[in-house]
């Protein structure tokens, strides 16, 4: 082997070692940049990448919740249960069992998962069903949703001329239970 041989040996033993250090560093470069961006991952971001998934939501003043995850819109979500529907409020949301891995960030969602919790709540309104408000701190009213307000909605609660109204703010709504 001739000295420019031997060089040109060197050197590319040289050049494999600076690639596989330049490697390992943008390894571990690329890693700490994905753990610095998933504060950027909210809760309805992975719910959204979830529809369509059987999954489990442990609901403040519920419990456990189950069913297909329809729709996720800005602050609530649908599951279709087996014998009926809820709208979750996602700020009652304690844990989430069974969600993707993945995440659809909010820019984007369709238009219509920019609708609040009182577009998901207009439409029950709007059927004049009974249903069951769950509320964050455990209570449920059987009640008919008559009219949603900017920050709440309007129940009749009781059956017949006893029947009143009450006032619930989105704040205190854990959830709606279809009947």
């Amino acid at each position: 082997m001739s000295w420019e041989q031997e060089l040109f040996a060197v050197l590319d033993d040289l050049e494999q070692q600076a690639e596989a250090l330049y490697d390992a560093e943008r390894e571990l470069e690329l890693a700490d940049r994905s753990r610095a961006e998933y504060h950027h991952v909210t809760l309805g971001s992975r719910l959204t990448a979830s529809v369509g998934l059987d999954v489990v939501l442990d609901v403040r003043g519920v419990g456990r919740v189950s069913g297909v995850l329809e729709r996720v819109a800005s602050g609530w979500c649908l599951l279709a249960g087996p014998a009926q529907d809820w709208v979750v409020r996602t700020a009652a949301v304690a844990l989430v069992h069974g969600a993707s891995e993945r995440s659809v960030p909010e820019v984007a969602w369709s238009p219509v998962a920019k609708l609040g919790l009182g577009s998901a709540l207009r439409r029950l309104a709007e059927a004049g069903e009974r249903c069951v408000v769950h509320l964050v701190d455990g209570a449920a009213h059987e009640a008919v949703l008559r009219r949603v307000g900017a920050d709440f909605v309007e129940a009749a609660v009781g059956d017949g001329p006893g029947a009143r109204t009450v006032l619930v703010a989105f704040e205190s709504v854990a959830a709606v239970q279809s009947r």
